[in-house]
């Protein structure tokens, strides 16, 4: 992201004069709560600063274009049983054991994969944490399990809800986060101009992005932005340089064509 970033602030810095009205904008919290999101805040605070008729996301995307995105629905699973000393275990009722139906659940879970305005979005049902446990000698009274859900853009939030919660019936399921995702929106005349201009096809972001809140404000957006999406929060996570001057020349390019 910080490439992205980079490439941007070099074109705020040298274009002085680009063919079009352009409004650089740089915010924190991207992946964090949404109620944290920078680019949110900005749209309850200043929303003047957003209105445009197309906007660019410098997501990691190899320096394609990624249209669209998937949304992300973040649920918490919680078992409870009963406490006791570990030396006497069967008095008790291990909550942690208590979620081993759901993890064999999960690990058969077969993602899929959803055709929207000719993209395929691939989805994704993973526990990213588990937590419980008071001390090395007590067996657990309660025990929590954090779900994401990847979902492509052709269902809304309350539909990727109601999906998990049919998943996981039986258990008690609390949304402790949710953000929607964005169809590709590649139909507006200037992101085919955007797409010719980068070249290749179109392919699906399958993760979110803030394109979902530009969507939200009937602004098409894409993502277009230098590094492998596939190494994102890898230990080896790198960006090319190819790629970050790539994206450079594609915008410079963009920003200053002659459009009259």
């Amino acid at each position: 992201m910080k490439a992205g970033c980079a490439v941007a602030l070099k074109l705020a810095v040298e274009l002085a004069d680009p063919t079009v009205d352009v409004t650089w904008i740089f915010y924190d919290h991207e992946e964090v709560a949404s109620n944290l999101n920078g680019l949110g805040r900005l749209a309850r605070t200043h929303a003047p600063l957003l209105q445009a008729d197309f906007a660019i996301l410098g997501e990691p995307s190899n320096a394609q274009l990624e249209g669209g995105c998937n949304g992300t629905l973040r649920v918490e699973l919680r078992t409870t049983g009963r406490r006791a000393h570990s030396a006497r275990a069967w008095t008790g009722d291990n909550a942690i054991h208590a979620l081993a139906p759901v993890l064999t659940r999960l690990a058969e879970f077969e993602p899929e994969t959803v055709e929207v305005d000719g993209l395929a979005y691939r989805e994704g049902l993973s526990a990213v944490g588990v937590s419980g446990g008071v001390a090395n000698n007590v067996i657990p009274d309660e025990a929590v399990l954090t779900v994401n859900y990847r979902f492509a853009p052709d269902k809304s939030e309350a539909d990727a809800e109601q999906r998990v919660r049919a998943f996981f019936d039986g258990y008690d399921v609390v949304v402790v986060d949710s953000a929607p995702g964005a169809r590709p929106g590649l139909t507006s005349p200037v992101a085919q101009e955007f797409l010719n201009a980068v070249g290749g096809d179109a392919a699906p972001k399958y993760g979110w992005t803030d394109v979902a809140r530009f969507s939200a404000l009937g602004i098409p957006a894409v993502n277009f932005g230098p590094g492998n999406p596939e190494l994102a929060h890898t230990d080896d996570e790198n960006v090319p340089v190819a790629q970050i001057e790539r994206c450079e020349h594609v915008l410079r390019a963009w920003l200053t064509a002659d459009r009259a």
